[in-house]
């Protein structure tokens, strides 16, 4: 190696180390520059922030149930758009002659209930099954409390159905 090639190499190299130091100094050290109340962790911006909450993280979510939408509605044969998934938009019913699917739709039942608009609920007419599917992209740090809350949260849902 050069020795201009080997003094480049090093001086790169220490200004990564300089800019780490500097950005990992400042991100332990201050509160999130987004809302201003939490430290600025991976998990805070990436999950707890409420100021990306009614935005980035909703994008997020529905991005992500989009792309379980489409290929339930591919699996079912209840669409043939070969479009890709960043372009899909789902319609709020889609339904042939063996199964049903609803986008974000609210489910009928004899009595009210608080929790009854999953994200998608898919319907087997033949086998009389129905899945409903709320989808969650919790930071690891929450991710068995929100299997909790959202197996907790439709549970009556899920009985009231089975009745009808």
């Amino acid at each position: 190696m050069f020795t201009k090639t080997e003094g480049f190499l090093t001086a790169i190299s220490h200004t990564n180390k300089k800019l780490q130091e500097i950005y990992f100094e400042t991100a332990t050290n201050e509160l999130c520059r987004i809302c201003g109340k939490e430290s600025e962790t991976i998990q805070h911006v990436t999950a707890a922030c409420e100021q990306l909450a009614p935005t980035e993280y909703v994008k997020r979510h529905d991005g992500l149930a989009k792309i379980i939408h489409k290929k339930l509605a591919e699996a079912a044969e209840l669409i043939d758009d070969k479009s890709p998934y960043y372009k899909y938009t789902p319609a709020n019913v889609l339904e042939n002659e063996n199964f049903k699917l609803y986008w974000n739709h609210s489910i009928l039942t004899d009595k009210t209930m608080p929790f009854n608009r999953p994200d998608i609920t898919f319907m087997n007419k033949k086998t009389k099954d129905t899945f409903m599917i709320d989808i969650a992209v919790p930071n690891t740090h929450y991710l068995a409390k929100t299997i909790t809350d959202k197996q907790n949260k439709y549970q009556e849902l899920a009985n009231e159905i089975c009745a009808i």
